[in-house]
């Protein structure tokens, strides 16, 4: 996906965000006497370019990591082409960490493969783009390896990750792109390995997005892999990038290119047939998006009000059923990924491009509450 110019890390920004939300969704929760609360906090550091982010079955947090990079370049297949490209890598720059209750962080799989733009391009770094639970084992999706990205050794593809925490590939998607071309990649942003991005469980089988071809794909467990929408077909080069499954469909939030104007990210509903519409218009830079279990959603801008990714302006949208939009969090760096969690709490991967120092990745801990007020008064 296009990455060109990204900003370096300024000072953190977090935030405590009182907004009002008394709409049918919330009467569970609050009434039209009470406001919600959201109180934002530091959850866990210590990661390297945090992506995507789950709960497994055993009520930890896993975080995939697009890690620290590489200096191997290959030149035995097409290149992706300049400023973003020649790709740099490693084969084992990566990893998937795994965060208790308390926020402790340990290594869960280790030496995954990992690789960077070229300086010119914004030194964006791949590895791990995503991971999924079915039942009790995790998968992986990875989006820094492949010959184009540097690591000729290993292909992108869906990794199966065993008890023992060694892994098998299960799908080699790099070989999948190449031999099922989208219909309109863009020459001039082309990654012949792909840069998947995100992935969820649907029923026992793996859907993954891939921004830069630009589409959405179906993986079974035995490695069958076909296409359920060619984004790029009807949308052009959108760059999408992240996926949920809510009641029957698919959503997708798209990046869309660095400079273009302000709120042009859209989110796509795409129908199980491959059917693509818009369902909401007028975001910036979406590279999050999920649903609480109220039937809302929630939309993860990196950037808001700037041309090019800035932090501290990164943000988090709620929309209810009736179409009504809220900023829930504010103040966020280049954040990259969420998820809710088991206490219906939101976590959220902070400083998750931009090259940050080794170990400046956070996952932040959203949590929602009500409080009464009378008048202008809180209580």
């Amino acid at each position: 996906m296009k990455t060109k110019n990204l900003l370096l890390p300024g000072i953190a920004i977090l935030s405590t965000l009182f907004f009002t939300a008394c709409t049918k969704d919330h009467d569970d929760l609050c009434n039209g006497n009470e406001t919600i609360v959201t109180t934002t906090k530091v959850f866990a550091t210590g990661f390297n370019n945090p992506r995507g982010l789950k709960f497994g079955p055993d009520g930890y947090l896993y975080v995939a990591e697009g890690g620290i990079g590489g200096s191997n370049s290959s030149t035995a297949c097409t290149q992706v082409p300049p400023p973003i490209g020649p790709y740099t890598g490693s084969a084992t720059g990566s990893r998937i960490s795994r965060v208790d209750h308390s926020g402790n962080v340990s290594t869960w799989v280790d030496n995954l493969p990992s690789s960077q733009t070229a300086a010119a391009g914004g030194s964006f770094v791949s590895g791990v783009g995503d991971i999924a639970f079915v039942g009790n084992t995790l998968y992986a999706v990875m989006s820094g390896a492949g010959c184009s990205h540097g690591v000729p050794s290993m292909p992108n593809g869906v990794l199966k990750i065993n008890s023992d925490r060694s892994w098998n590939m299960i799908a080699n998607l790099s070989e999948y792109q190449m031999t099922h071309p989208v219909a309109k990649p863009e020459p001039d942003d082309f990654e012949p390995d792909g840069t998947w991005y995100s992935m969820e469980n649907v029923n026992g089988s793996l859907y993954a997005v891939e921004p830069n071809h630009g589409e959405l794909d179906k993986i079974t467990l035995n490695g069958q892999i076909s296409r359920v929408c060619d984004i790029s077909a009807s949308q052009g080069h959108v760059v999408p990038t992240v996926l949920a499954y809510h009641y029957g469909n698919f959503y997708v939030g798209n990046l869309g290119l660095f400079g273009d104007p302000a709120n042009s990210s859209n989110v796509y509903k795409i129908k199980p047939n491959g059917e693509i519409s818009i369902f909401a218009t007028g975001f910036k830079l979406v590279l999050g998006l999920t649903f609480d279990n109220l039937g809302a959603m929630y939309v993860l801008e990196t950037t808001t009000q700037n041309a090019f990714p800035t932090p501290g302006t990164g943000d988090v949208v709620r929309i209810d059923d009736s179409g009504t939009r809220q900023i829930v969090v504010s103040g966020l760096n280049l954040p990259t990924g969420m998820t809710f969690g088991p206490d219906n709490k939101l976590y959220i991967s902070n400083w998750g491009f931009g090259m940050p120092p080794v170990g400046g990745g956070q996952i932040l801990q959203v949590t929602f509450a009500c409080d009464k007020i009378q008048g202008d008064k809180k209580l």
